[in-house]
């Protein structure tokens, strides 16, 4: 049987056992091409083949519970849950998501695009399962990065408290996006060199079962001495000493050891942790030796067996990494922090440069930005890189550690605005509302790539409290980069384009858009101001009461949610002036989940192009002055 015959698990489970390295192989192959066609994660589905097959294999989807932690892994899993065929359409506007769905398949039973989730999420499964009286298996796979987020040691503890039956698998690849770090880590790295504890417990049961009972304190000296055993060897100590039983490590890209330990975890009561063992790539060579680069790639050509990739300006995320180099060399208060994410932020070539000065804290979100806080009260200027949709999961110590504080905590969000194929759980449109309602912090984003390093600059200059910078993970503009950084006036905002008919104020990487629109209104005789207006706070009151004054409509742009951000911002100022009579059109994504997609596309779903710029505009510009109406 070949994998165009596997459409479903029960298709799979018909395959004689000994044909599943072949099946495996051919999933690799599969990926490889389909990937080079549509970008994705390839490097993390590559590493879970041989677990993927064995777990559908022998347990019974969608009746078992199969939870993805982080959800990127989980594309074996929809080749083998019927989805092969909408490969072609993966990450693509209304085509198959990059992570699991519920609304795609009745097989993915939790949506996983943030990690450690999982182990929460099974263990309401499980609570949830025994109080109906339900019987059936629930089985999250949770990567050893993912393990290391406070959120699953919260749940690890609970499960283990719980007694509850559970199968917990840990897919051990060595590898989040970044390489891991933490004292977790390292105990996972001396299990993994050290294989005889559960021989050796089996060989003390065993002894401890042939010595003639001689009383109770006897027995308890013995239990003692086994305890003591687990200690000195170390495996699966951290684990058992949960509740859970510890099974492993075990080869996840072997079938027969792969297999009997999962029937084994199958049979036994209570929570079980099972250990695997895997690596990022597995069978692709470059992914192999590369499984950072790897781990994500683009709509690349494959040339000699590698994918290419495309040209062109630099992306922010580029110049962010850039910049900060060029800032810490002339000033040692400068730290970098990122919760694991070094390489997608750009900030490998600062830890090169400077290791003691940049801290990956790992999957630690709320960490990081406490430590972070903690920095700055010792006179250092801490920038906490992070992409937006992860700086959600920081929010309380934004608020009480940071904010509350006043403490000079640069916030380099990243991935702000759209962030296209990544899609729904990954989109950086909700930063702008979570922070401004918070007194103390200024918020800015650039309208290009030479703006951003005036912002970075101008950000670690600042001593009044916290400051955020946005920007996009997309190419920039293609400007030319200034080479003498210059400090920018806090709230004051930049006149890009004259006119007296209307104003459009965007911010950030909607001043480009907003550029084309007034060009295009310009062949219909109307003349429109443009307003780069850099900073959502505070905010450039000095221009808008100029515009009150003069009148002029008014339309705001921002790539974000519109409840609660700079229009609302915009519009929060007039009522407070008491302006009423002075149109304002906000433009922002509605109250929807926006779906991955490209850029382009999901501008274009919410209504945020050029065109509908300039429509709004026109159409602002005739309410206020019929009479303007071309015949």
């Amino acid at each position: 049987m070949d994998l165009e015959q596997i459409n479903s698990p029960a298709d799979l489970k018909k395959m004689p056992v000994e044909e599943l390295p072949k099946l495996a192989a051919q999933i690799r192959r599969f990926l490889v091409e389909s990937l080079s066609k549509t970008g994705g994660h390839l490097a993390s589905n590559l590493g879970v083949v041989e677990l993927t097959i064995a777990l559908h294999y022998l347990f019974d989807s969608p009746k078992d519970k199969i939870l993805w932690d982080v959800g990127h892994q989980a594309y074996v899993h929809k080749i083998l849950t019927g989805r092969r065929h909408l490969f072609p359409t993966l990450r693509q506007y209304q085509g198959l998501c990059g992570f699991p769905k519920m609304s795609e398949s009745v097989h993915d039973c939790w949506e996983t695009g943030h990690s450690s989730t999982s182990l929460s999420g099974a263990m309401g499964m499980v609570a949830a399962r025994d109080l109906k009286g339900e019987d059936f298996k629930v089985i999250p796979v949770i990567g050893d990065g993912a393990l290391t987020g406070g959120m699953a040691l919260e749940a690890l503890n609970h499960i283990g408290e719980s007694k509850s039956d559970m199968i917990v698998v840990l897919n051990d690849n060595e590898m989040s996006i970044s390489p891991n770090v933490g004292a977790l880590h390292n105990h996972l790295a001396r299990l993994r060199i050290n294989k005889s504890y559960n021989k050796m417990k089996d060989e003390v049961q065993h002894l401890l079962k042939k010595i003639p009972t001689v009383g109770v304190p006897f027995a308890k000296t013995l239990e003692r001495i086994k305890d003591s055993l687990k200690y000195l060897v170390v495996s699966g100590v951290f684990f058992e000493t949960l509740g859970f039983t510890y099974l492993g490590p075990v080869d996840g890209h072997q079938f027969p050891e792969l297999m009997e330990i999962l029937r084994l975890a199958g049979k036994t009561k209570g929570p079980v942790l099972v250990h695997v063992i895997t690596r990022k790539g597995n069978g692709y060579k470059p992914a192999e030796d590369d499984s950072v680069v790897y781990h994500g790639v683009g709509t690349y050509k494959i040339e000699s067996g590698v994918f290419k990739k495309k040209g062109g300006p630099p992306s922010y995320p580029d110049v962010f990494g850039k910049t900060m180099v060029r800032l810490a060399e002339q000033d040692d208060r400068i730290v970098a922090i990122t919760p694991a994410m070094l390489t997608g932020s750009k900030l490998d070539r600062f830890n090169e440069k400077f290791p003691d000065r940049c801290f990956d804290v790992g999957i630690a979100e709320q960490h990081a930005v406490t430590f972070a806080a903690g920095m700055a009260t010792q006179g250092y200027k801490p920038v906490l890189t992070i992409y937006s949709t992860f700086l959600q999961r920081g929010y309380d110590q934004l608020v009480h550690d940071v904010c509350k504080q006043n403490l000079n905590v640069v916030f380099a969000v990243d991935r702000a605005g759209f962030v296209g194929e990544d899609g729904e759980t990954h989109q950086g449109i909700y930063d702008i509302s979570f922070m401004r309602n918070q007194p103390n912090i200024a918020i800015m984003m650039p309208k290009d790539e030479n703006e951003l390093q005036h912002m970075l600059y101008t950000a670690v200059q600042y001593e009044d409290g916290p400051i955020a910078i946005r920007y996009s993970k997309s190419a920039g503009v293609g400007v030319p980069m200034d080479e003498n950084l210059k400090l920018l006036p806090i709230g004051k905002s930049e006149t890009v384009r004259n006119g007296r008919d209307a104003a459009i104020i965007a911010f950030g990487n909607m001043v480009q858009p907003a550029l084309e629109a007034a060009e295009s209104l310009q062949l219909n005789g109307f003349d429109v101001r443009v307003v780069n207006a850099r900073f959502a706070k505070p905010l450039d009151t000095e221009m808008l009461d100029q515009l009150a004054a003069e009148r002029i409509p008014v339309v705001t742009v921002e790539e974000a949610v519109v409840a609660g951000g700079f229009g609302s911002a915009v519009l929060e100022y007039y009522q407070e002036k008491e302006v009423y009579d002075l149109p304002v059109k906000i433009m922002g994504v509605p109250d929807v989940y926006v779906e991955h997609a490209t850029i382009a596309e999901q501008r274009r779903e919410t209504g945020l192009t050029a065109e509908n710029i300039a429509d709004a505009v026109n159409r602002l510009i005739l309410q206020r002055n019929p009479e303007n109406m071309r015949a």
